[in-house]
């Protein structure tokens, strides 16, 4: 299930965000963290069943209608189980108005999900 970021989640969210080879380093991880709290166009989301083991970060370009998928990083233990496509697809359901699009760190990914 697809929920939206709340703060007492942030070392989770860290963490998970911190897969994502472009956030490797502490200080780019946590002005991202930092931009998708007090960004109104930069949301976060996270994929939870039993636990937390997904994260999805999009910007909202409402002059264009669309989502900009900026991260996307599943657990380690729980990848190619097909959670990066079921919180893609999530994502299209909950904004089925908007185009889903990607950046260069998530194009390779998002081109393998066929329903975007």
């Amino acid at each position: 299930m697809l929920i939206r970021y709340k703060k007492t989640f942030e070392k989770i969210a860290m963490g998970l965000l911190s897969f994502m080879p472009s956030e490797k380093d502490l200080k780019k991880l946590q002005h991202t963290m930092k931009e998708y709290e007090t960004e109104e166009e930069w949301q976060l989301f996270l994929w939870k069943e039993e636990d937390i083991i997904g994260l999805l970060g999009v910007l909202n370009h409402n002059d264009t209608n669309s989502l900009e998928i900026l991260h996307i990083s599943v657990n380690p233990s729980h990848r190619y189980q097909g959670i990066g496509k079921k919180m893609v697809k999530a994502l299209k359901e909950m904004y089925a108005e908007k185009e889903i699009t990607a950046n260069e760190n998530t194009a390779a990914f998002i081109e393998k999900c066929d329903f975007c």
